[in-house]
């Protein structure tokens, strides 16, 4: 007798459906606005939650194409910072470790035991703060075209002088990012970043006075967790080659093929690049 094996069908697997949320936390500066990724099975015993910081003069928005993506299988929080977004403004001039200490208090209020967190450009300084004050907490960082030079001083700028009675402001902000829009860009891409810097206003030249004012070389050697330096061929480039040499802990990541605005770019490359080195 001939004995026919029969054929177990294999089980239907789906993928997790990603859950994206808005919410709001307390901080000091009041509330934060937050974009919210996670998985259908709720992803806090997944893997560690992912913090992400958008550029100066962004917002959550800026991950939006990575949200789904990373959210799969873990939970992924995109901060508006102070004076960003829809998270209420700060008070005065925050340094970055101020800016820090907001984002900590999201941490803090979440009640997250250990994360990671990915900052871009401004931000990346400001993870990097975050990273050194939470040792124990920030498992693995992430950074981004980070501005690493000598420090300078610049002069407080208020609200009234970044604003002309004839709106010229608006249409030479608007060529000023036409004129460094990446190759892989697309306009509705750009008119989101543009529409967030608009938004920010002010707040977005006090974070990058903070982010000159920084002190990179003294503060950046301090990172002690294993990190990843995204490089793309912006007009960061040489700045984030040399800062990496600062991170005792860190492998570099060239996007020779990436210019400017690397999340509206190639955000499913980062996702990637992103889930390799946090899934380690």
């Amino acid at each position: 007798m001939t004995h026919v094996r029969k054929r177990t069908a294999l089980p239907n697997i789906m993928p997790a459906t990603v859950n994206i949320r808005r919410s709001y936390a307390d901080c000091r500066y009041g509330q934060l606005h937050t974009a919210t990724a996670y998985p259908s099975g709720g992803g806090f015993d997944e893997k560690n939650p992912l913090v992400c910081l958008h550029p100066a003069g962004g917002s959550s928005r800026a991950f939006a194409a990575l949200l789904p993506e990373l959210g799969r299988d873990r939970s992924v929080y995109a901060i508006d910072l102070p004076g960003h977004g829809l998270s209420d403004a700060p008070a005065g001039n925050p340094s970055i470790a101020d800016y820090a200490g907001a984002v900590s208090d999201f941490a803090s209020g979440l009640r997250l035991r250990a994360f990671d967190i990915f900052g871009v450009e401004a931000s990346a300084l400001i993870a990097a703060e975050v990273a050194i004050a939470r040792g124990q907490q920030v498992r693995r960082a992430m950074f981004a075209s980070i501005p690493y030079g000598q420090q300078v001083k610049s002069p407080a700028r208020n609200e009234s002088a970044l604003i002309d009675d004839d709106g010229s402001h608006v249409s030479e902000e608007w060529s000023r990012l036409l004129k460094s829009r990446g190759p892989k860009v697309s306009i509705a891409a750009l008119q989101a970043v543009f529409s967030d810097r608009l938004r920010a206003g002010a707040f977005e030249f006090s974070l990058r006075s903070s982010m000159q004012e920084f002190a990179g070389a003294q503060r950046l050697p301090l990172v002690r967790q294993p990190s990843l330096i995204i490089c793309p061929a912006d007009e960061l480039r040489e700045q984030t080659l040399r800062a990496k040499a600062c991170f005792s802990h860190g492998t570099l990541v060239e996007l020779s093929d990436v210019g400017a605005n690397l999340l509206a770019a190639a955000p499913l490359k980062v996702a990637q690049i992103a889930r390799d080195f946090l899934d380690r």
